[in-house]
């Protein structure tokens, strides 16, 4: 089974203060998008640096996550700190994501500057790191997703589906 982490990074929502919408709003994006057998690896933590790299590692090393998606942590605020928990813990940054998610966010509002968002990886696992508001996540996931599948094949994870009429990813001819 495919498996896929999805950790929302949220102070409030790890404390029960308030829902966690934005981890769902992932998990009902990639149902809607993916066509292959998935299994969401789900979880909800605190803007805590040590446990962002704690629960990235365990996602990527011990639960074998071919994508993690964190939501949330990458603003310009001093408990915003998922990037630099997923620098902390990739052997290889992806700055293309970041670079299209803000030009794309930039359409929408202009204090996209101020979003920090980024991709790394880890050993066989993407991550890739989208702010926290439900509209935002489905912006840039969007976005970012054609090329999404491709990565994960060329770091030797397994192999993404979609349903072409919702999601088109791009791969090469070969």
């Amino acid at each position: 089974m495919i498996k896929i982490g999805i950790i929302n990074v949220s102070d409030r929502a790890s404390a029960g203060v308030y829902e966690d919408i934005p981890g769902k709003a992932v998990v009902a994006l990639l149902t809607d998008w993916l066509s292959c057998p998935w299994e969401p690896v789900y979880r909800v933590i605190p803007d805590e640096q040590d446990e962002i790299e704690a629960t990235l590692i365990k996602l990527a090393d011990l639960e074998g996550c071919c994508l993690v998606v964190t939501t949330g942590g990458t603003g310009p605020s001093p408990r915003d700190v998922t990037p630099e928990a997923t620098e902390a813990v990739c052997q290889k940054m992806m700055p293309g994501f970041g670079e299209l998610m803000r030009q794309e966010s930039l359409k929408y509002v202009p204090t996209a500057i101020l979003s920090r968002q980024t991709a790394g990886i880890r050993n066989q696992t993407l991550i890739v790191n989208l702010p926290g508001k439900p509209k935002a996540i489905e912006q840039c996931l969007s976005i970012v997703f054609p090329a999404i599948p491709y990565c994960i094949d060329l770091i030797g994870g397994p192999f993404l589906t979609t349903h072409e009429d919702k999601m088109t990813v791009f791969r090469p001819k070969s």
